[in-house]
């Protein structure tokens, strides 16, 4: 099954899942992953769908072994696990990884994330969030795309998590352009810093 027909296939059973019009790109899924480094250790992807960040993932070096990948939807799954078998795939809603314990006590380099939070509630991208932070080590990032004009974490939400969010870079040879944005947990002021 080809790439472009499963996607429209899940498109047209579950619009609102898939959350595009159009499998992403190669120049997005360049940009979504520029900054990932293989030292980094393992990487988390969160709805991989037909594995396009997921192959760029591998051309920058990082391993199969070392990519947990979460799909809800049950034939990403299915392929996924096919076309990299090395790989982790968990069939799982990314909103429950704050309560499964997925890597025992290793901790993720970063995340990237092909999730469509502009179709989710702010209770779901919050546990989201959460789940993930609870995952990365300090320093880690997650990188999420949107076809939104702003980031898709509203900044009440990134200030009460403790986090920020900076525009990664913008891709306008996609359909439909996205932006990608860099989400890290905010550095606390060191007493310094703070003047006391």
């Amino acid at each position: 099954m080809s790439n472009t027909f499963l996607f429209f296939r899940a498109l047209a059973s579950n619009p609102l899942m898939v959350g595009a019009i159009a499998p992403s790109g190669p120049v997005l899924a360049d940009l979504i992953t520029r900054e990932v480094d293989p030292s980094d250790g393992p990487v988390l992807e969160l709805g991989p769908g037909t594995g396009v960040f997921t192959e760029a993932l591998l051309a920058r070096g990082v391993r199969q072994t070392d990519l947990t990948l979460i799909e809800s939807g049950s034939d990403f799954a299915r392929v996924l696990r096919l076309r990299f078998p090395e790989a982790r795939v968990l069939r799982m809603d990314a909103a429950r990884l704050g309560v499964s314990r997925l890597l025992g006590n290793a901790s993720l380099g970063c995340a990237i994330s092909g999730l469509p939070l502009l179709n989710m509630s702010a209770r779901k991208v919050t546990a989201i969030l959460i789940g993930v932070f609870s995952l990365l080590r300090n320093g880690g990032a997650l990188y999420q795309f949107t076809y939104g004009v702003r980031c898709p974490v509203p900044r009440r939400l990134l200030d009460r998590l403790g986090l920020k969010a900076s525009l990664h870079g913008r891709v306008l040879r996609n359909f439909p352009p996205a932006q990608v944005y860099k989400i890290v947990r905010r550095k606390r002021l060191t007493s310094r810093e703070g003047g006391i």
